[in-house]
């Protein structure tokens, strides 16, 4: 996915509206048991459909995806892949959840962001690719995205892109008064600290309250507040690893040391590169974003590990996402081999790189030609072997909830609020928390709150 579509798109908030019809096809397409998938099948069956040939659909919002399509079709000439941009995020979602519960109208392949997969795996309405025999490719995956595209014990799909956090910091700021970069969440916030009281008008950062950022904290900092079942699913969002994040993460929001600056607006990239905001706590695909929207701030920017809490490397995603092959394909066996090339060929994630793709692939983040790329934006620092060595740190068993969307829809009602009071976030977390096992219970899920 392109890295700045991605990141807008990835903070583009659902409507409650639509993610309420989103989990209600979900578990009706669940309880009806659409679809099926093929019996018997192996890698030899992908093999041999590809060579046969035929027409499949595949949904994408990705720049890269018309290169990628025609790479693939030089490749195999007797298949047709039809391209289909169904909309970005929830759009596609919409329309492709309606498609499962009208039992017709499914493309074969579709673009899913990791946090919305689980949605669409409760409804049995993806392929389980194990079948082919792809679940042997772990080991070519980092295992943030490999973890992502595992659901209930089906590989349900394959990642594309991934999002390793990192530190990004304007290096001149931090030059300017004297900041040390920081190793550890308690240096962040006494660097937030120094920075604002040596000029008002400079934040260490800006958070207005988002909820991709909320989750990534949470896990980077060990928590594990979503744990999914099939349709049990129990929410703790004051475990151990919450409290650590909110510890620290207090003393910003109730300092009145972030910025409101909303996230992606003109301020915010205006901001960035007059340096009033000196840093930025996301994933790898954030050079892009910088390079293509913030100019005034190149030379100035570089990027770091992201601050832990006792030194140790721990890291998060934050972002990206893959594609699934959905039952409702007639040739799924086709799917899957379109499915393998665009995101395990090196043809395929050429492209997907020229285009400014972080990949999720073990061999390209280890590529020498990859690691040594020094952008003049960032003063020529080799970024990747940062962002590389993040994505080696990436903690395992995180879990999104089977109604993320929803979830996040009604972020800003709960959470976001003690932002704008400046207040603790823990009793906000609670009230989310409240909310969410209340809707889930309410659309059929066995929700408990602990």
């Amino acid at each position: 996915m392109n890295r700045i579509l991605r990141s807008r798109t990835l903070r583009r908030v659902a409507t409650a509206v639509v993610a309420s019809a989103l989990v209600g096809a979900s578990l009706a397409a669940c309880s009806s048991g659409s679809g099926s998938s093929s019996s018997g099948s192996n890698s030899s069956d992908v093999e041999a459909a590809l060579q046969k040939g035929g027409t499949i659909t595949y949904w994408s919002w990705t720049p890269s995806a018309e290169a990628q399509v025609a790479a693939f079709e030089k490749a195999y000439p007797k298949v047709k892949v039809k391209l289909v941009n169904a909309g970005t995020n929830t759009t596609e979602y919409t329309k492709l959840q309606n498609a499962i519960k009208a039992g017709s109208g499914a493309p074969d392949v579709a673009q899913v962001e990791y946090y919305a997969i689980p949605q669409f795996a409760l409804s049995d309405s993806l392929v389980d690719l194990t079948q082919y025999g792809f679940d042997k490719l772990k080991s070519d995956y980092t295992a943030g995205p490999w973890g992502s595209v595992n659901v209930g014990g089906k590989l349900v799909g394959l990642p594309q892109d991934s999002g390793p956090m990192a530190m990004f910091y304007n290096k001149t700021v931090f030059d300017k008064y004297g900041i040390e970069v920081p190793k550890t969440w308690d240096e962040y916030a006494a660097a937030a600290e120094k920075l604002h009281a040596a000029d008002p008008n400079a934040y260490i950062t800006s958070d207005s309250g988002d909820s991709g950022f909320t989750t990534s904290m949470i896990w980077q900092a060990g928590g594990r507040p979503f744990q999914v079942d099939g349709t049990k699913v129990s929410i703790n969002l004051q475990d151990e690893g919450t409290k650590k994040w909110t510890a620290t993460w207090d003393k910003l929001v109730e300092g009145k040391l972030l910025s409101s600056v909303p996230g992606w607006s003109d301020d915010w990239f205006k901001a960035l590169g007059n340096g009033s905001i000196a840093t930025l706590v996301t994933g790898a695909w954030m050079p892009g974003v910088l390079e293509s929207s913030v100019k005034d701030g190149s030379g100035q920017w570089r990027v770091a590990p992201i601050p832990t809490y006792d030194g140790t490397p721990a890291n998060a995603e934050n972002g990206g996402g893959g594609q699934v092959v959905l039952k409702q394909s007639k040739n799924q066996a086709l799917a899957a081999g379109f499915l393998k090339w665009l995101n395990n060929s090196e043809d395929s994630i050429k492209v997907f790189l020229e285009s400014g793709g972080f990949p999720s692939t073990t061999k390209d983040l280890n590529s020498s030609d990859f690691l040594a790329q020094a952008p003049e934006y960032f003063g020529g620092q080799k970024i990747n072997e940062v962002l590389v060595d993040g994505a080696k740190n990436v903690s395992s068993g995180w879990q999104y909830l089977p109604f993320q969307v929803y979830a996040n829809s009604i972020y800003g009602d709960t959470v976001g609020q003690a932002y704008t009071a400046n207040s603790s976030l823990n009793p906000a977390l609670e009230a989310w928390q409240k909310q969410l096992v209340e809707y889930g219970n309410q659309q059929g899920f066995t929700v408990t709150g602990e």
